[in-house]
């Protein structure tokens, strides 16, 4: 109650049961049709191919940054949105996966209400409680507030903002067998056994939202509880979710088992201020996590807003139809080689390297890679007439001069992550 109080725990149970079967046949259509990767992830300059498989799903254009390695959701159906699937099985996953995201919001919601009015009991009288309780329940049975009701619930900026920390945009699938792992690291701090994933906090997240996990972990004959003796710790053969206060090893850490169908909340700020790992059981498993991904600068719509403001800076003579550049100030410049540089290396690098595989599930992604393709080729054309125009002898000295030094800076860059990923 004192050191993980934004922790919530929910049993099995206490899940619809349909939801449980559409998920957890979701799983094993995914994992039939080889949809789960392991990452080639980036950590301190060496590369890492990660022990868990994993497989990205969420809204239409969405990508998730970890550990220098980008990975595109396999959109889920949404309304306004032609998507093609590999097959109805996998469609079906994905609606599934839709399901229990809508579900675990409504959860996170309720959990993060009963967090505040549990915090504020102690000062606030009663009317308050109820009115904070009757605006969770408006949220969760309307899935919204009009202007004029929330005035009686809650503010407005706090009804926004915990919606916003609520409303998952993707789901990172992880799926894992430790019988077929050769080797797992043990954790090293409380002698919590093997470790699926070490510790860790979760990035690129909206701050202060919710992560919310639904686990299922195929129990068989094989990983029941092993009941040789009643072990003193952790029973290995259960899968376990891992808690620490951050860089704290003197708090006690928490082992909490997750068997078939049971998910947890880590509320609030629980991801910063705490770190958390997976330790491994004795079967495969699965696991949903999802998220609110910081999207500011890994959507489509935002890296085609940034090809639009890069090509404004060029221009086409309607007679010759000869390509030039309407500015050769350096901000603009500069401006034009940077966006130059995010569209190549954070997009269609990070997408070719390992985006080949997204194709056993659907061709979505390959339209708006095709016309970011299209933009970067303008963009290289932009380049070599920033060349040719700091060659030409009409150019004022100390302008030109300007020019060349911030240009070099950003095409040192492009070489350098250009070798770096050839390499990878």
């Amino acid at each position: 109650k004192t050191k993980y109080s934004k922790l919530i725990f929910g049993k099995s149970d206490t899940v619809p049961e349909e939801l449980h079967q559409m998920v957890q046949e979701g799983f094993l259509t995914l994992r039939k049709h080889d949809c789960f990767f392991q990452d080639l992830v980036r950590i301190k300059g060496k590369d890492f191919v990660t022990p868990v498989s994993r497989i990205l799903i969420g809204n239409p254009g969405c990508t998730y940054k970890y550990l220098n390695t980008r990975l595109f959701t396999v959109p889920w159906p949404t309304e306004g949105y032609d998507i093609n699937y590999c097959s109805p099985q996998i469609q079906d996953a994905c609606k599934a996966l839709i399901r229990l995201n809508d579900y675990l919001h409504i959860e996170a919601v309720k959990a993060l209400q009963g967090q505040n009015s549990f915090e504020t009991k102690e000062t606030k009288d009663t009317t308050v409680i109820d009115r904070e309780q009757n605006f969770a329940t408006s949220l969760t049975e309307k899935g919204s507030v009009s202007k004029d009701q929330s005035s009686c619930c809650v503010p407005e900026d706090d009804y926004i903002s915990l919606k916003n920390r609520t409303s998952y945009n993707l789901t990172l699938l992880n799926y894992m067998d430790p019988l077929q792992m050769l080797y797992l690291k043990q954790e090293p701090y409380f002698g919590m056994g093997s470790m699926a994933v070490s510790w860790h906090h979760d990035e690129n997240l909206v701050e202060r939202s919710t992560v919310a996990v639904y686990s299922y972990s195929c129990e068989g004959s094989a990983a029941e509880e092993s009941n040789e003796q009643k072990l003193k710790g952790r029973d290995p053969a259960v899968w376990h979710v891992g808690l620490k206060v951050a860089w704290d090893i003197e708090t006690p850490g928490l082992a909490i088992p997750l068997h078939q169908g049971d998910f947890y909340l880590m509320l609030d700020d629980l991801n910063m201020t705490h770190q958390h790992c997976v330790l491994a059981g004795f079967s495969p498993r699965f696991s949903s996590t999802h998220r609110v991904a910081d999207c500011s600068r890994g959507t489509l719509e935002y890296i085609f807003g940034q090809c639009e403001l890069a090509l404004q800076n060029l221009q086409t003579d309607s007679d010759s139809k000869a390509l030039s550049l309407k500015s050769l100030e350096t901000a603009v410049v500069k401006q034009v080689e940077e966006i130059h540089n995010e569209v190549e290396f954070e997009w269609l690098r990070q997408f070719w390297f390992q985006g080949k595989r997204y194709l056993k599930c659907t061709d979505w992604w390959l339209k708006p890679m095709a016309k970011l393709e299209e933009f970067w080729r303008k963009m290289e054309i932009m380049t070599s007439l920033v060349l040719s125009e700091v060659g030409k002898e009409e150019q004022v000295e100390e302008q030109r001069n300007e020019t060349i030094s911030c240009f070099l800076l950003v095409l040192t860059e492009r070489q350098r992550l250009r070798k770096e990923w050839t390499a990878r």
